[in-house]
């Protein structure tokens, strides 16, 4: 061997481990940059991750309106309409169904099935023109793209869901992923979570579900429009079905005697109905929560308002109101309301705003009990009041005869009585129990009118804030008011002078389950307790207001003491009736929504009476007559208002009586 053979022999000898280092080192290079490839993508997705705590945030909720008993009134939700139900409530058969149809390794895996995506593919492969296209996402990844991201398909989107997933199966129990399911997925249309597919295909809570209905529930999210039985194609979700119950085998949840049984249970199909109960109150309510209570967008917040409404007596004034009014369309009377109080708790139990809400000939959704409307003599006491709080009696003595008042730049003010004659001397319990309109005129010019708006205020009537509009003619009720303040104010007569506040919410749940507001009762004292029973005692007279009325009229509930109060405007274009005893105030109203007058409308006889005194007897039908006190003894504490001796007098420009 030459030398030089012998130089080559000793550098390949040395070469070898020189070039397969190289060859390592051009492997581990290219595995290097293979990683920090990977890296920098999952850093450039992860920056547009969501946060994954989100998860934690509940989803759009529905929020409930019931009434006393516990009633649905009305559901409010924004685009899906959701219960929230914890995993205890739901049946183990569902869960188990909902398993073996959508992901039968859901307890295995760690959120991602490779065998799910595999099965997939090779079916996705195989099927025929009929069939559909399987997915192999996970129950995890379904909550993750419910969740957090579109229905955007992409390779991007399908990188993201992965990462979520993983990052979900580490932040949650698999029981924690099962219950946000079951309250995220959509069941069809706008019922979303398995609380809403219940009542929306069964008309029943989950819980009350029998195994057939849980089974054809659990095969709906894969595709709800397609097998939903109001569809065009309803055999589809019977087939669903079936195909449920034959994955229950497989995953060995049932067994097939099991399997007949559940195939062999009749399915009953309920559409439900979207109608609002009570709609005038259901939406007095959600104006409240929201100005009042500063529930903002609480359509989406799941929560549970409990109301004083009954729907037993709404719905018997809803008929009466409706009756009524259609018995005197003769006399251009198109419309009616009628509120119910429990005075005592200051609860609503019932609000009818207008004959019927649907109605489209009177603008039917009008709440006439939140609108403003001229209460006509019907605001005669609260003058009355101020006569006795400044030393008048029932026996005192006024003069039913003709009066002018004259106001500078304004017309003379001649008040005339409702039926055109004069009575001459008479006591103010007549004057006021027979609705005479001169006296009340006269009184309210000794009274002072801003001492009367004063009086009205502290008792709850707030719509009286431009003063300079108001002169003699509030006397006979030319200052608009809502039929709910009214109520309010004469509550207090009900209450022996002391302010209840009508509030007609109960309690506030969350979704959860847990209280957040809880109804307090607000009082306060306005006046003495024995000047309320003077007006209590005049307006229960039935001999009193005999001379207008005559006896026996519609203001008398036979065998109950009641107070009454009637008014109607001298352009005939409200009439009103409004009465009470110690426990309940039933407030009613006649006339047109366009303010057009009605043709003859008499107080007392027809108008708003007939259907106040229906619904006041079927309020104490079965209850026991209370009676006024003759006095109440006085506290140390009795309060005096303070004089308002300015009484510069501007008349409005429509007079009522």
């Amino acid at each position: 061997m030459t030398f030089f053979e012998i130089i080559i022999k000793i550098l390949i000898a040395i070469g070898r481990p020189f070039f397969w280092i190289l060859k390592k080192i051009k492997y581990l290079l290219i595995i290097g940059v293979l990683l920090v490839i990977v890296f920098n993508i999952y850093q450039f997705l992860t920056k547009e991750l969501p946060d994954i705590n989100l998860i934690y945030n509940p989803p759009k909720l529905s929020s409930k309106i019931m009434d006393r008993n516990g009633n649905l009134l009305y559901k409010f939700y924004e685009e899906e309409n959701r219960t929230w139900v914890s995993l205890d409530k739901i049946p183990k058969k569902f869960i188990e169904a909902t398993i073996s149809i959508e992901d039968k390794d859901f307890y295995k895996h760690g959120g991602l099935s490779f065998r799910g995506i595999v099965k997939a593919t090779i079916h996705n492969f195989r099927k025929s023109d009929g069939d559909k296209l399987r997915g192999g996402s996970t129950i995890t990844q379904q909550l993750v793209k419910n969740v957090f991201l579109t229905n955007e398909k992409s390779f991007k989107r399908k990188i993201k869901e992965a990462i979520l997933t993983l990052k979900i199966e580490r932040k949650l129990t698999k029981n924690e992923i099962l219950e946000r399911y079951f309250n995220q997925v959509s069941y069809g249309g706008e019922a979303y979570g398995v609380e809403e597919a219940a009542q929306k295909y069964f008309g029943k809570n989950i819980e009350e579900l029998n195994e057939s209905e849980m089974v054809y529930l659990a095969g709906l999210p894969a595709a709800p429009s397609s097998y939903s039985p109001f569809g065009n194609n309803p055999e589809l979700g019977i087939s669903r079905q079936k195909r449920v119950v034959e994955e229950m085998i497989s995953a060995k949840y049932i067994n097939k005697d099991e399997r007949e049984k559940i195939l062999n249970q009749k399915l009953v199909f309920k559409k439900r109905k979207g109608k609002i109960e009570a709609p005038h109150f259901v939406f007095y309510i959600k104006n409240l929560l929201e100005n009042k209570y500063g529930y903002i967008n609480f359509e989406r917040q799941g929560l549970n308002i409990y109301t004083s409404l009954d729907l037993n007596i709404q719905k018997e004034a809803e008929k009466i109101v409706n009756q009524e009014i259609e018995s005197v369309k003769k006399l251009k009377i198109s419309n009616g309301a009628a509120l119910v109080v429990e005075v005592k708790n200051g609860d609503i139990l019932a609000m009818v705003g207008s004959k019927d809400y649907e109605a489209t000939d009177i603008d039917g959704n009008v709440n006439v009990t939140t609108s403003l409307r001229q209460p006509g003599s019907s605001i005669k006491p609260i003058n009355y009041l101020l006569a006795f709080e400044k030393g008048n009696s029932p026996d005192s003595y006024i003069e039913d005869s003709p009066v002018s008042y004259y106001v500078p730049g304004q017309k003379v003010y001649s008040p005339q009585n409702y039926n055109g004659k004069y009575m001459g001397k008479v006591t103010l319990r007549t004057a006021l129990a027979s609705s005479l309109n001169v006296p009340s005129v006269k009184l309210l010019a000794e009274n002072g009118v801003n001492n009367m708006i004063d009086l009205a205020e502290s008792m709850g009537i707030t719509t009286w804030k431009e003063r300079k509009r108001y002169g003699l003619s509030l006397a006979l009720g030319s200052g608009e008011v809502k039929m709910t303040e009214l109520a309010q104010a004469y509550s207090i007569f009900a209450n022996l002078g002391e302010k209840v506040e009508i509030n007609p919410i109960y309690k506030i749940d969350n979704y959860l389950g847990e209280n957040i507001y809880k109804k307090e009762k607000e009082t306060k004292k306005i006046f003495d307790p024995n000047l309320a029973l003077t007006i209590n005692n005049i307006l229960s007279d039935d001999k009193a207001r005999s001379p207008i009325f005559g006896l026996n009229s519609k203001l008398k509930i036979e065998g109950k003491t009641v107070a009454v109060k009637t008014g109607t405007t001298n352009n005939l274009k409200d009439n009103w009736c409004i009465g009470w005893t110690p426990n309940y105030l039933v407030a009613t109203w006649v006339g047109n929504n366009d303010g057009s007058p009605m043709s003859w409308v008499a107080s007392g006889v027809s108008g708003a009476t007939p259907i106040w005194n229906r619904i006041m007897t079927r309020i104490l039908s079965n209850k026991i007559d209370e009676q006024w006190a003759d006095s109440v003894s006085l506290p140390d504490d009795k309060i005096i208002f303070e004089e308002n001796t300015n009484i510069t007098d501007q008349l409005s420009q429509e007079l009522t009586f």
